[in-house]
């Protein structure tokens, strides 16, 4: 395990404040990235539940700013970090399609989305690795 994923546990486990799944991808690295946690909480305010309309998950869009924060913009990592996503989510990035296959499965909701965090920190951290980024 990882400090980032810890940290990610550690914060999906928080009742108030509630974290987002955007937040809780971010919060992480933001120490390491020059941001206080509080900048890293308003970023990712308006991202989660899917930007707040079901549209693309929060987990996604919290590692795509986060990999932004360190300067990794590479068109290239994005679409490797989607399609490492997709391969983990029956091919889905959206909050509503990934939630309606969860819910068909008879699946509860957060488990669903802490998932989807922890897949997201282990992906963003081992990119960052991989360019130098963290140690």
């Amino acid at each position: 395990m990882s400090k980032y994923l810890d940290k990610a546990k550690e914060i999906r486990a928080i009742t108030e404040p509630h974290y987002n799944c955007a937040q809780s991808v971010i919060v992480p690295f933001a120490e390491e990235a020059g941001i206080d946690e509080e900048t890293a909480m308003r970023m990712g305010a308006n991202f989660g539940s899917g930007m707040r309309i079901a549209s693309v998950c929060g987990s996604f869009t919290g590692g795509l700013m986060t990999l932004g924060l360190f300067g990794v913009d590479d068109p290239k990592v994005v679409v490797d970090f989607a399609n490492r996503i997709k391969e983990k989510h029956e091919g889905y990035l959206d909050c509503k399609d990934l939630l309606r296959i969860n819910h068909e499965k008879g699946l509860p909701k957060k488990p669903h989305c802490d998932e989807m965090v922890y897949d997201s920190v282990a992906i963003v951290e081992e990119i960052l690795r991989e360019r130098g980024k963290i140690s």
